[in-house]
């Protein structure tokens, strides 16, 4: 990959930094090289895997990574939150970032009750997240923190 690097961070890196790494990956074609992590990795939910195998996205490469993994080591143009926790807890200068973005999603990975109804909330964030970035790339200030 050589495109456009875009990081994603969450709190766990479990599913909405996943799912948007996937959706990316598979919307912004070539130009774009998207990476996900968390403040803490936690693991990739397998209902993530569950959902992004739905919209026919290949989810082999998926790993949970702790962000301090790219430190120093990656240089990312654009940084962008997917929780507010993450927001929050983010350094406001982050290397190299030149854009700073926070898109903020419930976590599909805290909802209760049976795997149908977790399924649910899990869609439910994954097409937030694909909406989200079919409306980044066509305005890339959508969401820009100031």
């Amino acid at each position: 990959m050589s495109g456009r690097k875009v990081l994603f961070l969450c709190s766990g890196n479990s599913a909405r930094s996943q799912m948007a790494e996937a959706l990316l990956r598979k919307l912004g074609g070539e130009e774009w090289e998207p990476w996900s992590a968390g403040l803490e990795a936690k693991g990739v939910h397998p209902l993530t895997i569950k959902v992004l195998k739905e919209e026919e996205i290949d989810t082999s490469y998926a790993t949970s990574n702790d962000v301090r993994e790219y430190l120093g080591k990656k240089t990312f143009l654009d940084l962008i939150t997917v929780c507010d926790a993450a927001d929050a807890a983010c350094p406001t200068v982050f290397p190299g970032v030149q854009r700073r973005y926070h898109w903020s999603f419930e976590d599909p990975a805290a909802a209760t009750g049976s795997e149908e109804e977790q399924l649910q909330v899990f869609r439910k964030v994954r097409d937030q997240i694909k909406q989200r970035i079919e409306e980044w790339l066509k305005d890339p200030k959508v969401g820009l923190k100031p």
